[in-house]
């Protein structure tokens, strides 16, 4: 089959498909994938047949995080993203599903294909790193844990799947018109089946869930043992007991100096791997147990971790589990808050950390919780599962399914 994949999102986004593309292509499928430009390295890395979508997402993660962690400030965000770039994501994915056989779409790009796939009358299936399929189970991701009565699980995802769409709304219809000569949309796409880039180990299959929405494991590289460190982080870890990575991908805007400062101090003492991430490095001396690393994968190299704080992004929360090392979780924004809280129930962390109340006696109470054996044991169980995990195998085999 030929096959257009489609998403726009930050590096944990594209990462995940380009992986799934790969395993597609080992299949025997033909395949495009369609991300933002600079998300698209591991397409590269792993000769995916890739071309870039308009935009440029690290403008706008900054400008969604300078506006604050509110559903207010993420719709108005949200909707001046879509007003620049739908209509230039419209026209490539139409051009780009020319011959194609279905389309997978996901991310902030999923009504563009949507769209696509309508005109072309072609099979459409979602992906998602997140889980937005309501449920009874537990509430829409995208709001905070506990803010939602388990009576109002189900509709909560209708209420932000439905704020998502009415900032998209505009641009999509109006590129529906000009772009593809289509009537406007009125309502939300039903009935669409759902891949889900998530392990079943983190979340179990909701029993209320479509037969075909399917959570398949983590979507990653299949060869994450055959990268090496680099000689200078090699000789770093051969000369000390594992140490503790500190990173938060692409969140920035943040105070740095305050929050890195902060996790230092706690971490006085211990050998640390610190990755700036789009954050960048702080002003401040680093002290000598601080060792600055380059982009690298966290699959491969979070097993050489005794700890992983991070910001709960879906492919970091995933890796760092697979791993079978304990986090401690500094959320920033949107789901990331739901992964902290599911590492909580799960015991492999400690309560979410909250960048602006990283009081010395709260840091040691995380900390402390991290480095119980209890906390490793579950950790080290938890891994154990996933490993036995295969989220591409899963995904190409659902998909034929689907595709029958």
């Amino acid at each position: 089959m030929k096959l257009l994949v489609l998403t726009y999102g930050t590096e944990g986004d594209t990462r995940p498909l380009a992986m799934l593309c790969r395993g597609l292509m080992d299949a025997g499928h033909e395949v495009l994938l369609l991300a933002e430009a600079g998300t698209l390295v591991s397409a590269r890395e792993r000769q995916v047949p890739h071309a870039a979508l308009e935009g440029d997402i690290h403008q706008n993660v900054v400008a969604l995080l300078s506006r604050g962690n509110s559903a207010r400030a993420a719709a108005t965000g949200l909707a001046r993203m879509a007003t620049r770039h739908v209509a230039a994501w419209m026209r490539q994915a139409n051009e780009a599903a020319e011959g194609c056989d279905a389309i997978l779409a996901g991310g902030l790009a999923a009504f563009v294909g949507m769209s696509v796939g309508e005109r072309r009358s072609l099979p459409l299936i979602g992906t998602g790193m997140i889980p937005i399929t309501p449920t009874r189970a537990f509430p829409s991701p995208f709001l905070p844990p506990r803010w939602t009565p388990g009576l109002f699980s189900r509709f909560s995802y209708q209420a932000v799947n439905q704020l998502i769409w009415r900032q998209f709304r505009g641009p999509v219809n109006q590129a529906r018109a000009d772009v593809l000569g289509m009537p406007p949309r009125r309502a939300l796409w039903k009935d669409v089946p759902m891949l889900y880039g998530i392990s079943p180990s983190l979340v179990p299959p909701p029993a209320d869930w479509p037969a075909d929405h399917h959570l398949c494991g983590q979507w990653r590289a299949a060869d994450a043992a055959a990268w090496q460190p680099p000689p200078a982080l090699r000789a770093f870890l051969d000369a000390g007991d594992k140490p503790v990575y500190v990173g938060f991908g692409s969140m920035t805007g943040f105070d740095r100096e305050q929050v890195l400062g902060a996790l230092l101090r706690m971490l006085e003492g211990r050998r640390i791997l610190l990755s700036p991430g789009w954050s960048g490095l702080p002003e401040q001396p680093l002290p000598g147990n601080v060792h600055v690393i380059e982009p690298a994968p966290h699959e491969a190299l979070f097993p050489l971790a005794s700890l992983v704080i991070h910001h709960g992004g879906s492919g970091t929360t995933h890796s760092a589990c697979r791993a079978g090392v304990p986090s401690m979780v500094m959320p920033f924004a949107a789901d990331q808050f739901f992964w902290a809280d599911r590492l909580r129930r799960l015991q492999v962390a400690p309560p979410a950390l909250s960048p602006g109340h990283l009081d010395q006696q709260t840091l040691a109470r995380a900390l402390a919780f991290a480095d119980l054996p209890g906390t490793r044991a579950h950790a080290v169980a938890l891994g154990q599962r996933m490993a036995a995990e295969d989220g591409v195998a899963t995904a190409v085999a659902a998909l034929g399914t689907l595709l029958r």
